[in-house]
């Protein structure tokens, strides 16, 4: 269920979900803080099991909503873990009012991440921001939906021929590992996003992981710039 990452952080798979008539994977991280507490992103169906495998790591203590779109789960988790705090940007603060959240997350990680967690808040679209993640001490970045990156043999299991092609027209595949076309184009203002995913590659990252499709356990220097092309180009 769990997947270590490297040491104190950890992936866990989960069941697809529907996006507008598209199977989407879904996917969290666990980071343990220094302080032994965990550090929940994007926070996938929670069940039994993986309640179970959570607790056997430590103690709940944040939860982490990157975008407006990964929000699905977030009452379910806390209800489990009352006393966690919830994050995310203000998109998702006004989304979700139904939530009690700390302040909107922007550039400048609180001091909650207790500086093993950098942060990334890439903006200047009309449809939608994002904050990505850097665990520093594994040089993980994390990404929603500003990468995604389907295999081949996911699609053809769970796409439609049309859908299929759809994918690789938006280059949502392995090989790319874009970000969707329609959130690539509504992008008004790239030049400050630019400079958040050049400072983000300079901090050297060695793995990337994603919400959706096959994350990357080496090589994340050349992903990173392929994945992130059309945001890199002048």
């Amino acid at each position: 269920m769990l997947t270590e990452v490297e040491e104190n952080i950890w992936l866990v798979d989960g069941p697809n979900v529907n996006f507008y008539g598209y199977p989407y994977s879904t996917r969290m991280v666990i980071v343990r803080l220094p302080d032994g507490a965990l550090w929940v992103w994007s926070p996938i169906q929670l069940t039994d099991e993986l309640k179970e495998a959570v607790n056997a790591l430590g103690r709940v203590a944040h939860l982490i909503s990157p975008n407006k779109i990964h929000h699905l789960f977030l009452q379910d988790w806390k209800a489990a873990w009352p006393d966690a705090k919830l994050w995310g940007p203000a998109s998702t603060i006004k989304k979700r009012k139904d939530l009690k959240f700390e302040p909107a997350l922007q550039h400048t990680p609180p001091a909650d991440w207790q500086g093993v967690i950098d942060q990334f808040w890439f903006t200047g679209s009309l449809f939608m921001d994002e904050v990505a993640f850097l665990h520093t001490a594994s040089g993980t970045a994390i990404f929603a939906d500003l990468s995604e990156n389907f295999s081949q043999s996911f699609l053809e299991r769970y796409w439609k021929s049309w859908q299929r092609m759809i994918a690789n027209v938006w280059g949502i595949v392995q090989g790319k590992g874009y970000a969707p076309l329609e959130w690539r184009l509504s992008w008004i203002n790239r030049s400050s996003a630019r400079q958040t995913i050049l400072r983000l590659i300079g901090r050297k990252p060695e793995h990337v992981i994603m919400a959706h499709g096959e994350w990357i356990d080496t090589g994340a220097d050349a992903f990173l710039r392929r994945a992130f092309s059309w945001l890199l180009k002048e």
